[in-house]
């Protein structure tokens, strides 16, 4: 199978590098990036498209859309065009009209891509996201398609990254207040402790527990606020656990 990787950077390089390896006649396009081994590079998003089946669009939100602007004049009608790139549901769904006669698939990478390559979880949706599974998977891809519109892999993708981005910030903050406050090894034994015991109970714990215990933990943020002050540590997190509390209260 023909592959066109459009963007070789960190995840496109590790992705068609893979794909080669695996026997994809795998052909690459990136303006600022030379393609790693076993893939061949060209000079223009259109020429790399030219006669692939599948393409994956490996960019960044914001050029997504000129990367399918650029290599549509090279695609065939029904080309799965799968578009990798972290964006915003609308965003997604915006590339569906100027896609025309290609299979627009919304993919959602679910882990980083280093340690994983090709075989980094993906969920897909769209009314081609079976299509892109059925034609990747046999070169080591592990994809779950949804049962969604474009945009569905996207939305599942940005609500965990408000949890997990969101809890590494709290961790950040935390931890250079502790280091500021020369406590630093022993919060970063509290906290494992916690990462490691908590189960599908902690979930519960912290949701009906910030609601039952609000006006409380309003008084503790504050306090908390003021001493990440006293240390010149920015209560960006701390602020804003405040202010869920003062909505629950």
């Amino acid at each position: 199978m023909r592959i066109a990787v459009l963007g070789l950077g960190e995840a496109g390089g590790l992705i068609s590098a893979d794909l080669a390896a695996a026997g994809a006649d795998v052909r690459g396009y990136d303006p600022r990036v030379d393609p790693p081994p076993g893939v061949a590079g060209f000079p223009s998003a259109a020429e790399a498209c030219a006669g692939a089946a599948l393409v994956l669009s490996l960019n960044s939100a914001a050029d997504a859309p000129d990367a399918l602007a650029e290599g549509l004049p090279g695609c065939e009608p029904g080309t799965i065009w799968a578009d990798l790139n972290t964006a915003s549901p609308g965003e997604k769904e915006a590339l569906v009209g100027p896609a025309g006669d290609l299979r627009l698939v919304d993919v959602a990478m679910m882990a980083p891509v280093p340690g994983h390559g090709l075989r980094v979880p993906m969920t897909a949706s769209g009314p081609a996201a079976a299509a892109f599974a059925t034609a990747i998977a046999p070169f080591g891809a592990k994809v779950t398609v949804l049962d969604g519109p474009v945009g569905a892999a996207a939305t599942r993708k940005l609500l965990r990254s408000v949890f997990y981005k969101g809890l590494a910030a709290a961790v950040l903050e935390a931890t250079a207040a502790a280091e500021a406050a020369g406590l630093s090894d022993w919060l970063r034994g509290n906290i494992a402790e916690e990462l490691v015991k908590a189960d599908a109970a902690t979930l519960e714990r912290l949701l009906t527990g910030s609601k039952t215990h609000a006006v409380r933990r309003i008084h503790e943020m504050e306090a908390a606020e003021r001493l990440l002050g006293d240390l010149e540590v920015p209560a960006r997190v701390t602020r804003a656990a405040r202010d869920w509390l003062a909505d629950l209260a």
